[in-house]
């Protein structure tokens, strides 16, 4: 341990276009990293409020600002940042992580944004345009009102590097493999929190074969085998896989090649119609929201709802031929850890498995929500996506002081 290696607060940013969402974490040398307070800005430009509690859940800030007073997501890390200042003044912040969409190729670790690292990030808005610009932004917001603090860029692709060379390839010429079109897969950081508790939460699972379903409103599986990654539903984009809350998953690209061509349909208006209008929106006509679509009566909300769990369920067994058998499945996400009726609807599509549910456990919550003894075991396991980066950060100071 160096002096550098001082006790202090980690503070982790997730930038989305219209919100912002942020925690801190006490860290302290050979301990487990301690969460103080979790927060977010949201309604850039309309009526930008500010929400912070603390780990017990008590509300220590709510305000909304003017409209014109937060634009974008540089200035809402700006305001942040002067809260978390005022506040927690008694403790320093010694590092930054921020939540990356895409590392593309060349990013399959955590690094330190120094000189050339942020010009390389950027490159790669391409791959997630509605992603990874305001990822960008935050970086480039923090270093001008911090430049003293040493941030670090955390990739959602990045866990997804272990898989196979088969499972990312598309059968395209090769000249479009190495120009970076493969399969990434996303939500990274969350899978890998979950490998990294299973030791814990459910040690016979550690070792073993476990499909981990993110469910919220970006929705995809990941096949885990020994705490890695071998395949996941998500491909080049966040469009891929899973039907979720705006984006319709797979489709064939003759559809879109159709509306291209024959519909008279833009490359802006492709874009609005995949990202925002389709998936359970698109379904139902009504919302994206599971918890509005399961409170209706309507038919077009229960198409939606139907619909989500058939395409989950058959991911599901593309996921365990890839593995040769599945020992486990994990929900998580907002969906998948706050939807009791989605899970057992899933698992009962899953019964050829051996997937069982035990009724009240599923209704509790879990952790583990399976029959005892079921061939393959059920759980319910909340994500950490914030703590995750915030390990990574203490991970990458450590390396660099040590």
């Amino acid at each position: 341990m160096t002096s550098r290696q001082r006790p202090g607060a980690l503070l982790v940013f997730n930038a989305g276009s219209s919100s912002l969402k942020f925690a801190v974490f006490h860290a302290e040398p050979d301990k487990d990293l301690q969460a103080r307070v979790r927060g977010q800005m949201d309604q850039f430009g309309v009526a930008p409020r500010l929400r912070v509690r603390d780990c017990a859940g008590t509300l220590l800030a709510d305000t909304i600002f003017p409209a014109t007073e937060v634009t974008h997501t540089g200035e809402a890390v700006r305001h942040c940042a002067d809260w978390l200042a005022a506040h927690l003044a008694e403790e320093p912040v010694i590092g930054v992580g921020h939540r990356v969409v895409h590392g593309g190729a060349e990013f399959s670790v955590p690094v330190r944004v120094e000189p050339g690292a942020l010009e390389r990030i950027e490159a790669l808005v391409p791959l997630a345009p509605l992603h990874q610009p305001f990822n960008v932004a935050g970086i480039r917001a923090m270093a001008a009102g911090r430049p003293d603090l040493p941030q670090v860029a955390c990739f959602d692709t990045a866990f997804h590097r272990t898989h196979p060379d088969l499972a990312d390839r598309y059968a395209l010429p090769r000249r479009f493999h190495e120009l970076g079109m493969r399969r990434y897969g996303f939500h990274g950081l969350s899978y890998e929190y979950i490998a990294s508790v299973l030791p814990r939460v459910a040690p016979e699972l550690a070792a073993g074969k476990v499909i981990v379903a993110h469910l919220g409103n970006g929705a995809s599986l990941c096949a885990l085998e020994a705490g890695r990654s071998v395949d996941s539903t998500m491909g080049f984009s966040t469009l891929d896989g899973l039907c979720m809350g705006t984006r319709a998953g797979s489709l064939d690209p003759g559809l879109l090649l159709h509306l291209l061509n024959h519909r008279g349909m833009s490359a802006a208006e492709l874009e609005r119609l995949l990202y925002h209008e389709s998936g359970l929106l698109g379904l139902s006509g009504q919302t994206g929201d599971m918890r509005r679509l399961l409170a209706s009566g309507e038919p077009e909300a229960r198409l939606a709802v139907d619909y989500f769990v058939w395409r989950i369920v058959k991911e599901i067994g593309a996921l365990a031929a890839v593995l040769g058998g599945v020992d486990g499945l994990v929900f998580t996400a907002g969906i998948g850890e706050n939807q009791p009726g989605i899970r057992a609807r899933v698992v009962a599509g899953c019964g050829w498995l051996g997937a069982e549910l035990e009724d009240q456990a599923n209704a509790a919550g879990g952790p583990c929500i399976s029959k005892p003894g079921a061939r393959v075991s059920v759980w319910a396991i909340p994500t950490n996506e914030e703590e995750m980066i915030a390990r990574h950060v203490r991970r990458v100071l450590e390396a660099r002081t040590g």
